[in-house]
């Protein structure tokens, strides 16, 4: 409770300016009363209060089809489906390297320390690249996301199974 009670007046003190704004345009005599009423109810605020977001999500989960371009539900599949591919890949992956590196003292020494450095690549440099590099190629929409789902499951089960 303490949470949404920070969030109601935080999205009051970050929308009230812009409300007098539009007040002043308007010449219109306020309150503080007039002013927290009306920046919870702005159509477009910086910050949006917990019901302005409830109302959204009801918009988004339960008014439109669930095969809508505009639903959180088809979005959060797609979400999940390259989540899911990249991780089944990324477990695939890691368990085969770390069977080659448990049962090949060679392996050991060449690639564990290549597994252990591809760590060093932080994903936020190299997601657009994958999804850049892939796209000119024509792989676009569930591949790069699953790809980099793969980078991002790979080494914890890599390094686990070791």
């Amino acid at each position: 409770m303490v949470i949404v009670a920070v969030w109601y007046v935080g999205a009051v003190l970050m929308n009230a300016s812009l409300q007098k704004d539009q007040f002043e345009r308007q010449k219109v005599e306020w309150t503080t009363t007039d002013l927290i009423r009306e920046t919870l109810a702005q159509e477009r605020p910086l910050l949006p209060a917990p019901h302005q977001i409830l109302v959204e999500m009801k918009k988004t989960i339960i008014d439109k089809k669930i095969t809508s371009k505009r639903s959180l539900v088809f979005h959060s599949w797609v979400t999940l489906s390259s989540t899911l591919l990249g991780f089944l890949i990324g477990s695939l992956l890691g368990i085969t390297i770390a069977v080659g590196i448990v049962h090949s003292s060679t392996l050991d020494k060449s690639l564990l320390p290549w597994v252990i450095s591809s760590q060093t690549i932080p994903i936020l440099a190299i997601a657009p690249m994958i999804v850049v590099v892939l796209g000119a190629i024509g792989l676009k929409g569930l591949v790069p996301k699953a790809i980099i789902s793969t980078y991002l499951c790979f080494f914890p089960v890599t390094i686990g199974m070791a």
